[in-house]
């Protein structure tokens, strides 16, 4: 017999199910309709994954005060052991596709010992160790001075592990003290987007680089017209950036690896036939906004 439990999860996929297709079939067209604002040597794909907590050990240290700052009803904590088990397998998958994307690292997960860490410094693949606040705090709800100790902290973090991060998730994408980015060395940083916000483009903002949002992950169960975007990312040469939290794949290891085969594989592969082609090309938000630098 199926439980209450199981049908509400039940529920909740196939309602995911018709807002990613809705989601997705909005982009195909808003962006095949769209002027480019931009054109590249060739379309690029970069991909974003938020870790807004990465450790179970993580999630004790605020006490449960914390909790509303990162999930609207799970505990840090539950946050942090989704990630521990999902993220292992998002690195392997990467590295097995050898495709590099920007990992967006909570600061305070520096001050454990982390697993999580542990397998994106040994990665066969070089990717991109980007910031995502120190305790998951909105930026916008920030003091000056408040933004600047966040950022101080991940620094002193991140230097402990020889990271220097250039790339900046603000969380909850709540968008703020760009200027006090640009006093701590960050190159670029992902803006909010959603349906009617989300484009193809990078656009510089004083010294930094903004690199736009495509298209949120973080619903699909079905990556029906993901191939088409990808299509119109190589025709138009234009950049390309999905992202997702990790914590958005609420499911066993087993579950993760499915989806992992049924969505991500299919994408990547698309995409990955678009490179041996000429037209794609694989970059971080990193390397994209360092090569956009070099070249303007």
């Amino acid at each position: 017999m199926t439980s209450d439990a199981e049908l509400i999860q039940v529920r909740r996929r196939r309602k995911g199910e018709d807002l990613s297709i809705f989601s997705q079939l909005f982009h195909l067209l808003y962006f095949a309709l769209r002027r480019p604002k931009m054109q590249l040597e060739c379309g690029v794909l970069i991909t974003s994954i938020d870790i807004d907590v990465g450790s179970r050990v993580v999630g004790e240290l605020n006490r449960g005060g914390n909790d509303p700052n990162v999930h609207g009803y799970l505990t840090e904590y539950r946050v942090g052991q989704i990630e521990e088990e999902v993220i292992p397998s998002l690195i392997e998958f990467y590295d097995v596709m050898q495709i590099p994307v920007t990992f967006a690292v909570r600061g305070q997960l520096t001050e454990v010992k982390s697993v999580v860490l542990d397998r994106l410094l040994g990665s066969s693949v070089k990717h991109d160790i980007g910031a995502h606040g120190y305790s998951h705090r909105t930026f916008t709800s920030l003091s000056e001075s408040e933004a600047q100790r966040e950022l101080e902290l991940v620094s002193r973090g991140m230097k402990k592990l020889g990271i220097e991060p250039k790339c900046f998730v603000f969380p909850k994408n709540q968008v703020a003290h760009l200027s006090t980015l640009e006093e701590f060395g960050y190159k670029c940083y992902r803006e909010e987007g959603g349906l009617g916000r989300d484009g193809m483009y990078i656009e510089k903002r004083g010294q930094l680089y903004d690199v736009h949002p495509g298209f949120h992950l973080g619903v699909t169960f079905n990556p029906i017209f993901l191939d088409k975007i990808i299509d119109i990312s190589a025709k138009r040469r234009l950049p390309f950036h999905i992202w997702f939290h990790a914590r958005d794949i609420l499911e066993t290891r087993g579950s993760t690896r499915k989806i992992i085969g049924q969505v991500l594989h299919p994408i990547y592969s698309h995409a990955k036939r678009k490179e041996r082609l000429g037209t794609i090309r694989f970059e971080t938000m990193h390397s994209i906004a360092e090569k956009l630098e070099t070249t303007n």
